[in-house]
């Protein structure tokens, strides 16, 4: 099936909300909120596109909300203690990294169910943190960390064009690359897929691995925004991030998908939340309506499956 048909359900809502916010609330449209709304939404961006590589083998990494606040941590604890921040972001994916390949070994050799494992390791990994930090934030942070010293505007313009370079590689990768091919016969057929010489438990542990590089590289980011870093900073990420995933059309099996689709997704989930407070609405609708986008996009592709 083409990733456009794949994704049209999630293309057709984001339209007809942005629709209604065009008529209702046009001040949405303002240049400075919509680079608020992407920088805000980078985060998520960033990490469902190493997500999208997961779910494509019929996998999930439910911890990547609590490998990305390790990473936070780190970068911003290296900083502190005068390692470069540069260096100190780079350290902190390669850490995310590790952190992927962990699950994917754990997934890839042992047989281990992921959703089991990333969720022992999404707890370690929040517990750990939250014993090591004792629920402090990280302060004292020299000025070069905030936007790697290059100022709001230079640092905005940095964190966007990582984002976008970010989602065309993945695009390309999937697309162009024997091992974006593997990807995809991987989730579609696990067994015929090493009939053909390919090594499924070698394309999941690389998913896993570019999952948790792309995290370390997306909790760094984020974390230069602030002058301050709490152990909780992405609490919770990794629901926004898998849903994003699904409503953009990826199969929850594995097998069919786009980074397109992701970034559809990520868009209308991200744009829900500033969308209410412009039309007025409470907040707290926020994920009374991703959840039903997200109940809205299993149905579809249920019926999709049945049908086909």
């Amino acid at each position: 099936m083409r990733p456009v048909r794949l994704a049209l359900p999630a293309l057709l809502a984001l339209l007809a909300l942005l629709a209604v916010l065009a008529l209702l609330a046009p001040s949405f449209f303002a240049p400075d909120n919509l680079r608020d709304v992407v920088i805000s939404n980078a985060l998520v961006q960033i990490i469902a596109v190493g997500m999208t590589m997961v779910i494509l083998t019929g996998q999930v990494d439910v911890a990547v909300g609590a490998t990305a606040g390790v990473c936070a941590v780190l970068s911003a604890t290296l900083a502190r203690e005068g390692v470069p921040p540069v260096l100190a972001a780079m350290v902190a994916t390669l850490a995310g990294g590790s952190i992927g390949l962990v699950s994917g070994v754990l997934v890839a050799r042992l047989r281990l169910p992921s959703i089991v494992v990333t969720l022992a390791l999404l707890v370690i990994l929040r517990d750990g943190l939250r014993w090591a930090t004792d629920g402090a934030w990280v302060g004292d942070l020299p000025v070069s960390f905030q936007w790697f010293g290059l100022g709001q505007g230079g640092g905005q313009t940095l964190l966007i064009g990582l984002t976008v370079a970010v989602i065309v590689a993945g695009a390309w990768f999937l697309r162009t690359t024997p091992l974006g091919r593997a990807v995809y016969a991987t989730g579609s057929d696990a067994e015929s897929a090493q009939l053909l010489g390919l090594r499924p438990d070698r394309v999941v542990m690389a998913s896993f691995a570019a999952c948790g590089l792309l995290t370390g590289l997306a909790a760094a980011l984020n974390a230069s925004r602030f002058a301050e870093v709490p152990g909780a900073i992405t609490a919770g990420i990794e629901m926004k991030v898998i849903a994003a995933v699904v409503v953009g059309g990826t199969s929850i099996t594995g097998g069919r998908g786009s980074i397109g689709g992701t970034v559809i997704g990520v868009a209308l989930l991200g744009t829900i939340g500033t969308g209410l407070t412009f039309l007025g609405v409470s907040a707290y609708w926020e994920r009374a309506l991703q959840g039903a986008i997200i109940l809205a996009a299993i149905l579809y592709e249920t019926v999709r499956r049945r049908r086909a």
